[in-house]
């Protein structure tokens, strides 16, 4: 008799930080620090496909750190940045 494998079991819900991660990194994307909002994002999305959910804070989160970076960017050339300029 043939019978096929059990399905697996979810993964644990406790060692699930997509929410956490994404936060974190919409908060640091459009605080202070564009390099970590993205690796932030980065980490939410690679959760949220690993425990199917939804990667939409991943997708904000490195949305606003690369805002973040391009405007930083765009301030200090122009000599606008507003932390700094001694």
């Amino acid at each position: 008799m043939n019978a096929p494998y059990p399905p697996s079991p979810p993964p644990a819900a406790g060692r699930d930080r997509t929410t956490l991660w994404g936060v974190l990194g919409i908060v640091l994307g459009l605080l202070c620090c564009g390099i970590l909002g993205i690796l932030f994002g980065y980490l939410s999305i690679r959760d949220a496909k690993r425990y199917g959910q939804s990667p939409v804070l991943g997708y904000l989160a490195i949305t606003f750190g690369v805002i973040n970076i391009i405007g930083s960017w765009i301030l200090r050339s122009t000599g606008n940045y507003p932390f700094g300029n001694d």
